[in-house]
């Protein structure tokens, strides 16, 4: 295509978003009202994800050792451990740190166990963390028939519990955002059809005096692409604006849990520039989709 037919083509689909004011306006609060719903829950599920990845990330194993082994045995254990599929990293605990952080965990309370410092009844402990979290109980099994190994804890019941309740929740939160996308697709594209219908006219009119589909079809194109790119611009304000405030807020009220909340930036960029890629692409669709009905004959 030629430069200068591209310019015309440019010019003729601004002229005719305004020629059209009502249907654009329609065309574009359709978008607009499709994309903030999309935004907006994005937002949630995104960072509900992340949270839900913290939580995972926090999962350990821990091995306590049997009183009776000696070092030797203690590193014998440590490449058996090491040995076992899905491991990622492995940290001795010797019983006296592990006496530290139950003092330290038990606040005021934990000063009465200090009368154990020369006495230590604990065992020392592997602390152990997998590649994939999913792989926690699978992993432990197999450490728990090792020689040497008292007991391992991970949580057992409440973990299976959680990772049930991430992947519920991911899998509901992938439909709802799949659900909402075509919805959205569905919404759009009806609006922009009957602003095309309404202009059905003039389609005949271009092919009557010999234009060619595609060159028919080239305003139309560049007419989605504005309307998905104008409908793109609210929901980005608002969610930016609405993502900013509710990071500070939320962030300092759950800073004692240490969970935090995606950062602002760049995810507020790079849900921006995936509101924009979406309108454009629906609104392509959909003039696309609409058009090519009246360039049948």
């Amino acid at each position: 295509m030629k430069a200068r037919t591209f310019r015309r083509h440019v010019r003729e689909s601004f002229k005719s978003l305004g020629r059209n004011g009502w249907m654009t306006f329609a065309s574009v609060s359709a978008v607009t009202v499709t994309l903030l719903l999309v935004g907006v829950f994005f937002v949630i599920m995104m960072n509900l994800n992340k949270v839900a990845s913290t939580i995972e990330e926090d999962v350990e194993i821990r091995v306590h050792l049997d009183v009776a082994a000696n070092d030797k045995d203690k590193a014998v254990l440590e490449q058996r451990i090491k040995q076992v599929p899905g491991i990622k990293d492995i940290k001795f605990s010797p019983k006296e740190k592990e006496l530290d952080n139950l003092i330290e965990s038990m606040g005021d309370e934990g000063e009465a166990y200090k009368l154990f410092e020369q006495d230590n009844p604990l065992n020392d402990v592997f602390v152990i963390k997998t590649k994939n979290p999913t792989d926690t109980m699978k992993v432990a099994k197999q450490i728990e028939k090792f020689e040497y190994v008292a007991s391992v804890k991970y949580g057992q019941g409440k973990v299976e519990q959680l990772f049930s309740f991430i992947k519920i929740s991911r899998n509901v939160g992938l439909v709802l955002i799949v659900g909402l996308l075509f919805t959205a697709m569905f919404l759009i594209s009806n609006t922009i059809k009957i602003t095309i219908m309404a202009r059905r006219r003039e389609i005949e009119i271009m092919r009557l005096v010999g234009a060619t589909n595609n060159f028919i079809r080239w305003p139309f194109f560049l007419e989605g692409l504005w309307l998905g790119i104008l409908g793109a611009i609210i929901p980005i304000g608002v969610v930016s604006s609405a993502y900013y405030y509710a990071y500070d807020f939320l962030n300092e009220k759950l800073k004692d849990h240490f969970i935090k909340l995606l950062e602002f930036n760049p995810f507020v960029y790079q849900l921006s520039a995936i509101l924009i890629i979406m309108g454009a692409a629906i609104g392509i669709w959909g003039s696309l989709m609409s058009v090519r009905k009246f360039l049948k004959v």
